[in-house]
């Protein structure tokens, strides 16, 4: 285990418990998305926390193999599907590229509020790309802070990092991330702001 599961595991429970921050935004994003899905469609969400969007999306696919780097966000997620009757959820322990899809197996792939905590966007943009079937799509909900004032909060993570109170957060600007995701091999079909300061950055792509 490392710094970043342990950090996320002394979250889970917490971060289980908290309320969406922007309850109006989170069902548009949830409404837009599924407007993509069909029941035989299979999906992959990676850094999938608590579980609770592959619970809201599971009923419109056939199955979703859910990711994180946290084990006990991951018992939270089954403890939340079970409640639910979500059988077609399956949790594991692990990153995108550890988890080893086939190429072009999956019909969509979810990166939800993560992308700005990873080290290397291009090699997991190229993996989303890799697995992906033809014309499918990669939904994303990103903090674009390289534009807003907010971009400041760099000089505080190591800081932060070092008290164990914050986990790695990378600047970068909404054009640097749709630059990324259209050099990886997709179009952007949907893209539009949330959150503090609309740095939160929501896009639905498809793979080319």
């Amino acid at each position: 285990m490392n710094k970043s599961d342990q950090f996320w595991d002394r979250k889970a429970e917490a971060y289980a418990k908290s309320a969406i921050s922007d309850e109006d935004s989170y069902q548009r994003k949830l409404a837009e998305t599924q407007k993509y899905f069909t029941p035989e469609m299979q999906i992959l969400e990676f850094g999938c926390g608590t579980g609770a969007t592959a619970v809201q999306h599971a009923p419109h696919v056939k199955h979703i193999d859910a990711i994180d780097i946290s084990g006990k966000m991951l018992e939270i997620g089954r403890s939340r599907a079970g409640e639910a009757c979500m059988k077609n959820i399956t949790f594991s322990q692990n990153t995108l590229e550890g988890f080893q899809a086939e190429a072009e197996s999956m019909d969509a792939v979810l990166g939800l509020n993560v992308i700005h905590l990873i080290t290397d966007r291009k090699s997991v943009l190229d993996e989303v790309a890799r697995i992906l079937k033809p014309g499918g799509i990669f939904v994303s909900s990103t903090g674009c802070l390289g534009n807003s004032y907010l971009r400041f909060i760099k000089f505080l993570v190591p800081l932060g990092k070092r008290l164990d109170l914050m986990p790695d957060i990378f600047i970068l600007s909404e054009e640097q991330l749709t630059e990324e995701i259209r050099a990886a091999g997709f179009k952007i079909e949907t893209q539009w702001h949330h959150g503090i300061d609309n740095v939160d950055l929501f896009i639905i792509a498809r793979k080319i």
